[in-house]
């Protein structure tokens, strides 16, 4: 009976089951140690990239990758055909936009500095497999179109320098490829093949000469740009500025320019992908960042201020407009001295999209998520050779049939996505109880930190809340609780309990958590004048905070309080699609006042101001970190906001293809990722070994802990751990042996390490089958 009981048990129905393997299958995170550690394949075959880096290594890969396409091709594009002289505007719009998530990039750079795949690596360790596989094949789309765009940028500039000529020579002798660009002029780039080929060839020979000519370009790109900005004061004329010629086509034709203007900002997140070749991540990655993202802004509002007072916006040339607006005015010499720039740039950013594409790549696939040849590090070169070939045919192959305008545009959409997650990542980190990073998502178990809330609850009980208002007040609660109830643990030990102790590691950079050495306001034991508050008014201050909408004395976050922010964020996200479609599609209707539109807005507003207050009453995490985004939750929630209104205002085209390009990923995540990731294959091996060395008596919970000192039943004994039979033992029954055996199991399991229930049932689900 009890065995065909032990079938009817939910976590033994194929289909349920089934579900919650999937479940743990595309929410499990990659343990942080495995990362410092060496790991995939460059761990099995003891190759490991080579760390070179320094600061101002990164800050000129960040600032090349970025003004190179952004400064020789955007600015005209965008202020000819969208914005005039407002491109200026469009520039700092996307520049606020890409500071915001930024920020959100350099935490979740110092939470997990010493690693390589940027943001796909960071939501691997944080928050899931799924999520992380998502970023990183949207991240490729953006390196492998930048790429792309770069080489085809090089060829019209070198065909601009050669009055058209070569595209002349191509469409004569080779033909027009109809549907893939713009029209009959569209034809096969060959020259942007070659130049793609050779870059591919200069980022696999090495990290070290790929950063060298980086600088060296840099600094020529940086005399070009002085050079423009003085010589240009001598040919500028206010009227193009006039009344009526600084908005042409009006905030929409500004707003839509700003979506095309992120394109420019696109490269700071190469800084993110380097933590393993940096020499000082923790603090390089944060500074390179900010500092990359100014230098940009600075170069993108100047060069297009000078462009837009030189030439009327309508007379701009969108091939090569710096180039060009000095033979308007007949300075025909700056025309090559601007060339020389436009070819350093061009390069610095080309050699920019080319140089994270391969990491990425790499990282995955020594995840086991792509296929795991793409691992393989040269033991010569010390770079993910096989990923750079790969990555550069691909990006010469598009470079050879897309055209630059439909490459540029199809770039931000993933671009923007992918900062949109990173943000959504470190709103709810920020907001997480005490756990290793790699458990990040073990909020959603009860079971899980059902121990740990306890003890905490009986701390406050006991000896943590402030005495009596009769009492004299001393200060604020400490954690000196329970120790004479508690077993003799270290503070980290105590409060995350001796079975997690396993998964605790004091010596290792605990990322992303709780520090529970410090007391219970530790994020508030700094600021004097707080401590002066409490003591002045006493134990009023809780009451105080309370009524305020402020956490009381309980500062730190707790289960509750993580899934209370996690769903906020997900309605936050959800609200703020909805409500930037509408703004967008709907812009007829508000403009007319529509009693209706207008009342949707404020109820949208409204809602989502409601949902940031409810995330802002939540307890911080107040672990410490080299850098921490500011004001939480208001910028990762704006970064959301301006990245998705942004996407939005895309064509429909580009979202066809962007849809396209996710379907193929989510083919090979779920036909090969999911089964043949590291983590999986781990999973496997463990289940196997549970199988062959745990042993279950019949009337035995199979889900209990076996401890290995249990009674057999009378009259009968266990068969034998050998391969013979006549080599068996068995124990000698005693009274009540029976029962005892039972309680000797359950008790004696209770200072085991148990995993939490969803890893169970996944490793079930592993080597389970149906008798």
């Amino acid at each position: 009976m009890s065995g065909f009981l032990s079938r009817l048990d939910p976590r033994r129905v194929p289909w349920g089951a089934a579900g919650l393997a999937l479940r743990a299958r595309v929410l499990r995170t990659k343990p942080v140690e495995s990362m410092l550690e060496g790991s995939g394949a460059a761990a099995a075959q003891g190759a490991r990239l080579a760390k070179v880096l320094t600061t101002l290594d990164l800050i000129s890969l960040g600032v090349g990758s970025c003004v190179g396409t952004g400064m020789y091709v955007v600015s005209g594009l965008v202020a000819k055909e969208m914005a005039g002289p407002g491109v200026i505007v469009s520039f700092i719009i996307a520049a606020v936009a890409s500071i915001l998530s930024g920020v959100c990039y350099a935490e979740f750079g110092v939470r997990v500095p010493k690693t390589t795949g940027s943001a796909y690596t960071y939501s691997y360790v944080t928050v899931g497999e799924f999520v992380a596989f998502f970023i990183g094949w949207n991240l490729i789309l953006e390196y492998l179109i930048g790429t792309a765009a770069g080489a085809s940028a090089l060829s019209s500039m070198f065909d601009s320098l050669a009055n058209h000529t070569i595209s002349r020579w191509m469409i004569n002798s080779v033909g027009t490829l109809n549907g893939l660009g713009k029209g009959e002029e569209s034809y096969p780039d060959l020259l942007a093949l070659v130049i793609a080929v050779i870059v591919t060839i200069i980022v696999a020979m090495g990290v070290k000469n790929s950063v060298g000519l980086n600088n060296v370009l840099n600094v020529i790109n940086l005399a070009v740009w002085i050079f423009i900005m003085i010589a240009g004061l001598f040919y500028i004329k206010s009227d193009n500025w006039a009344e009526g010629q600084f908005l042409p086509f009006g905030w929409p034709g500004v707003l839509k320019g700003a979506a095309t203007c992120f394109y420019a900002f696109i490269g700071f997140d190469i800084i993110a992908t380097t933590g393993e070749e940096a020499k000082n991540p923790n603090t390089s990655i944060p500074y390179a960042i900010t500092a990359s993202l100014v230098t940009c802004l600075t170069a993108y509002v100047s060069v297009s201020m000078i462009l837009t007072l030189m030439v009327p916006y309508d007379a701009i040339d969108t091939e090569s407009p710096l180039m060009e607006m000095f033979v308007v005015h007949g300075f025909y010499a700056a025309k090559f001295i601007v060339a020389i720039g436009s070819v350093a740039g061009l390069t610095v950013s080309l050699l920019g999209s080319l140089f994270p594409m391969p990491r990425v790549i790499y990282a995955m696939a020594g995840d086991g998520l792509l296929f795991r040849f793409l691992s393989h590090v040269s033991s010569y070169t010390e770079t993910p050779v096989v990923a750079c070939i790969v990555s550069g045919f691909l990006a010469a192959l598009l470079s050879l049939l897309v055209s630059l305008r439909d490459l540029i545009e199809m770039m931000s959409i993933g671009t923007l996505l992918a900062y949109t997650l990173v943000s959504v990542c470190v709103l709810l980190l920020r907001y997480q109880p005490e756990s290793d990073i790699d458990g990040f998502v073990k909020f959603l178990s009860e079971e899980h930190t059902k121990k740990k809330e306890g003890i905490l609850a009986d701390c406050e009980k006991e000896a943590c809340s402030p005495g009596s208002e009769g009492e004299e007040f001393s200060g604020p609660p400490t954690n000196t609780c329970g120790a004479k109830n508690l077993p003799s643990l270290g503070d980290n030990e105590m409060l995350i309990g001796k079975s997690d102790k396993s998964a605790y590691n004091v010596n290792h950079p605990n990322y992303g958590t709780v520090d529970m050495t410090s007391g219970i306001e530790a994020d508030e034991s700094e600021n004097i004048y707080l401590i002066k508050l409490k003591k002045l008014i006493g134990p009023r201050y809780y009451t105080m905070r309370i009524h305020l909408g402020l956490p009381g004395k309980m500062d730190r976050p707790t289960a509750a309080t993580g899934h209370t922010v996690t769903t906020c964020v997900l309605l936050l996200f959800v609200l703020m699609f909805i409500f930037c479609s509408f703004i967008i599609f709907g812009s007829d209707y508000i403009s007319e006042q529509s009693w209706w539109a207008v009342l949707l807005v404020v109820l949208m507003v409204l809602l989502i101001a409601v949902l940031v207050f409810v995330i802002l009453q939540q307890p911080e995490n107040p672990k410490k970190l080299p850098y921490m985004a500011p004001c939480l939750p208001f910028v990762p929630a704006f970064a959301m906001l301006v990245n998705i209104y942004l996407m939005l205002k895309l064509s429909t085209v580009t979202w066809i293809r962007f849809a396209v390009w996710c379907f193929v990923g989510l083919l090979i995540y779920f036909g090969y990722g999911m089964w043949n990731s590291t983590l999986e294959i781990s999973a496997r091996e463990e289940a196997l070994h549970q199988s062959t060395y745990q042993r279950y008596d019949v009337d035995v919970d199979p889900f209990s802990v076996d401890d290995g000192f249990s009674f057999a039943p009378e009259g009968e004994s266990y068969p034998a751990w050998g391969p013979s039979e006549d080599k068996s033992f068995s124990y000698q029954q005693m009274a009540g042996a029976k029962e005892s055996h039972r309680t000797s199991g359950r008790s004696k399991s209770k200072g085991r390490h148990k995993p939490p229930s969803d890893a169970l049932i996944a490793n079930d689900e592993l080597d389970y089958s149906p008798e």
